[in-house]
């Protein structure tokens, strides 16, 4: 069980931003540890219900009452430092903590924190380890950044050593974590706002791979130039894995797709046959997704047969490629991916299926990335049949970059596609009622508000 000594001095944990899946996630964690947990949201959700439910008293709006009963108070990084349950803390001596560094102390905790890094895949890949652990018996403590139908939520308490978690490079979140195994799944330029290039992200992995210790295990994607030479900044045993680099301990050869586009494959591991493994998820970038979670968990001794039946099982993540249900015939799905990378795999996953004509509505994501990557986003888009743009979901960002969801339709344009402008969901769902076709396939596609218009058409 996880050594939480150092936690012991905080009776009452109030929570500021606590509706957001990772602090959710360590509500529920330090509830199941006797803490009293409190907290705060912005807007009431299915989430802030569900912690009112298990006994986490949650407000919406603020409580700064709350606050002067509380010992300790933990902050997402959405939180502006001139939030009232902020300033009241620290008008009253009260100690507060910015979520990473918190988690930072909880994975501090645990004798095996596994985790699962990369610029994109992080959610499908904690998700796959999680149930290939749960399979073999491991019963791990997991946090994931998406609900998933094995968990019934976004956490597990587990009674095991093994905390498996996602760890993000945003803000440098994850060099606050104490890992004893990491994968990295790649590295790719995003998070401009923070980072200055591609450089310095990669400054931020070679930080990050160096906090395992000598130990340890870290699996590598053989694949991503960013990725391969990451091996040289650790003494823990290193797993290689790919599709296209014959050099990689775990390969996977013969790959097909079914009706539904989930692949078959053959795994070989140092060029001798391993397993044949099935994915209930489409698309072949969750193809090396699962080599990843083949390798760490081979390096943990897993049998073969657990991980085959675990990665079965695995049906995917909230908004990863999710089947939302049918509207006059026409199949409609939502996907969280907000950068051209993500929508690319999901775009090539989308062409294994089979269907009459594609239709995509992206929200694009944060003024930043839509300015720096503007070009890649509109290269992306020539994927899909149709295509919808609504306006950029802000989430932390003011738009001093001068870009607007026209100014990706212009370009889109330039490049010889038609595509819309349309502000409002009710008219996006208008158009799509007076235009689809019997067998089209229907993407909501972004990290913000736009997964709402799905469940509005079938409505």
């Amino acid at each position: 069980m996880a050594n939480i000594d150092e936690l012991k001095k905080y009776r009452h944990i109030h929570m500021i931003g606590i509706g957001g899946v990772s602090m959710s996630g360590i509500a529920q964690i330090l509830k199941n540890w006797g803490f009293t947990v409190t907290g705060s949201d912005w807007v009431e959700s299915d989430v802030t219900r569900r912690l009112n439910l298990d006994g986490i008293h949650v407000v919406t709006g603020h409580d700064v009452n709350m606050v002067a009963k509380s010992d300790v108070v933990i902050y997402s990084a959405a939180i502006k430092q001139e939030d009232p349950e902020l300033v009241k803390a620290r008008e009253l001596g009260i100690p507060t903590i910015e979520r990473s560094n918190f988690l930072g102390t909880i994975t501090k905790a645990f004798n095996d924190t596994i985790c699962i890094s990369g610029t994109h895949g992080k959610t499908t890949t904690t998700s796959m380890v999680s149930v290939c652990f749960i399979e073999a018996g491991l019963d791990p403590f997991v946090q994931v950044g998406a609900d998933l139908n094995v968990l019934n939520g976004n956490y597990r308490i587990g009674n095991s050593e093994h905390f498996i978690i996602e760890a993000c490079e945003y803000v440098d979140s994850f060099l606050k974590f104490y890992p004893k195994a990491e994968i990295v799944l790649n590295i790719d330029n995003d998070h401009l706002d923070y980072f200055t290039d591609i450089n310095a992200i990669k400054e931020s992995f070679i930080k990050y791979v160096e906090l395992l210790p000598d130990d340890g295990l870290l699996v590598i994607n053989a694949d991503n130039m960013y990725c391969i030479d990451l091996y040289k900044y650790t003494n823990a045993k290193t797993i290689t894995y790919g599709i296209e680099n014959d050099k990689a301990n775990f390969i996977a050869r013969n790959i097909s797709f079914n009706k539904n586009g989930f692949p078959r494959f053959d795994v070989y591991y140092n060029n001798n046959f391993f397993a044949s493994f099935e994915l209930s998820v489409p698309g072949s970038h969750n193809v090396l997704n699962a080599l990843s979670c083949i390798s760490l968990c081979h390096g943990y001794g897993i049998k073969k047969e657990y991980i085959k039946s675990g990665l079965k099982k695995y049906t995917g993540a909230h908004r990863r490629f999710e089947f939302i249900g049918n509207y006059n015939d026409a199949s409609i799905y939502d996907d969280y991916g907000h950068h051209p990378t993500e929508i690319l795999a999901t775009a090539n996953a989308m062409k294994n299926k089979s269907y009459h004509k594609s239709w995509v509505v992206f929200q694009p994501h944060t003024y930043s990335r839509t300015y720096n990557l503007l070009d890649d986003f509109a290269n992306v888009l020539l994927n899909f049949d149709n295509v919808i743009i609504t306006d950029i979901y802000a989430a932390r960002e003011n738009n001093t970059y001068n870009v607007t969801s026209e100014t990706l339709v212009n370009k889109m344009r330039e490049l010889g596609k038609k595509a819309i402008y349309i502000s409002e969901f009710n008219e996006i769902v208008s158009y799509l009622k007076d235009n689809i076709q019997k067998d089209d396939i229907i993407l909501t596609l972004g990290a913000g508000t736009v997964t709402e218009i799905g469940p509005m058409l079938i409505k």
